[in-house]
């Protein structure tokens, strides 16, 4: 299945002329639950573009052009085992629109204020979603990004915006879906990802405790080759998100299958991994992914 220039010009007028039935085609779309029988799930990501992230293997601008990476999205939801996607409002919006979330998770991303490379990037403000949104217009669940770096003060309005709606969205029994991170700047100031396994099991144990129930809660985290101690921080569910791998493809592949042998490692939430793979196209690449979390095997 893909996405034809006519109906994405059809999309465009609809905007301008019909703009209720953006949020009347995400409201009325046919809904599913959570996890399905295995208690799995691959979920897309495609809330990038929110925080002005448009760069994947090698190319500075992939992720900018909204057709190319709805036609991507649409063809990787068509996949069996993709079990939804994770989106702004207006990527939600125009994939329900275009019918390709019927009987697909939608998760609605929450603080994108975060802009990559600016000076406050680590200051993750709420920005797209709240919870009552995310109620209101029928999503399955919200997510949250959480950085932790030592030294930036904005972490802290972070980390209390984050615990806030995790009780916001435990309270009306959505899924809150809460993304971790350590990291740490550079001599520049500059914030980067920190990659030690040490840190990465405190930033778990953190986004853990936070709210007042995390009955609803779920993580999304990088994979490690020490998943097993990094899983064994927390009982909640886990899933693992892809990031940029560029050609190192196979790697992320194979640590993904690897670390789905722990018990509460239940899946994916893979972007640019999958809709813009170093090779193949974006429908072989989450075939590929769901085959690692539904079927047990790359």
């Amino acid at each position: 299945m893909n996405l034809d220039r006519d109906r994405y010009r059809a999309l465009i007028e609809a905007r301008i002329h019909e703009p209720e039935s953006l949020r009347t085609a995400l409201t009325g779309r046919t809904r599913r639950t959570i996890a399905g029988a295995d208690g799995r799930l691959l979920i897309l990501a495609a809330d990038h573009t929110a925080r002005g992230m448009l760069a994947a293997d090698g190319d500075p601008l992939a992720v900018a052009d909204r057709f190319t990476m709805l036609d991507r999205l649409i063809q990787a939801l068509a996949v069996p085992g993709v079990d939804g996607v994770l989106a702004s409002a207006d990527v939600l919006e125009e994939l329900a629109w275009l019918g390709a979330l019927d009987n697909r998770l939608a998760i609605g991303t929450m603080n994108r204020g975060g802009i990559i490379g600016a000076q406050w990037e680590l200051d993750d403000r709420m920005t797209a979603y709240d919870a009552d949104h995310v109620e209101a217009y029928g999503l399955d669940g919200g997510k949250t990004l959480l950085r932790i770096d030592d030294t930036d003060p904005g972490v802290a309005r972070t980390i209390e915006a984050v615990a806030a709606v995790t009780t916001q969205l435990a309270d009306r029994r959505l899924m809150c879906m809460v993304e971790p991170l350590p990291y740490v700047k550079d001599a520049s100031g500059r914030a980067m990802l920190d990659t030690s396994d040490e840190r990465l099991i405190k930033v778990v144990a953190i986004a853990s405790g936070l709210g007042s129930s995390s009955a609803y809660t779920w993580l999304k985290i990088p994979a490690s080759d020490r998943m097993a101690e990094v899983a064994a921080a927390t009982s909640l569910p886990i899933l693992m998100l892809g990031g940029d791998p560029g050609a190192d493809s196979d790697r992320t592949f194979d640590r993904w299958s690897t670390a789905m042998r722990e018990p509460n490692v239940r899946g994916l939430v893979a972007g640019r991994t999958l809709l813009y793979p170093h090779a193949g196209e974006s429908h072989q690449a989450a075939a590929r992914a769901a085959a690692i979390v539904h079927g047990g095997s790359a």
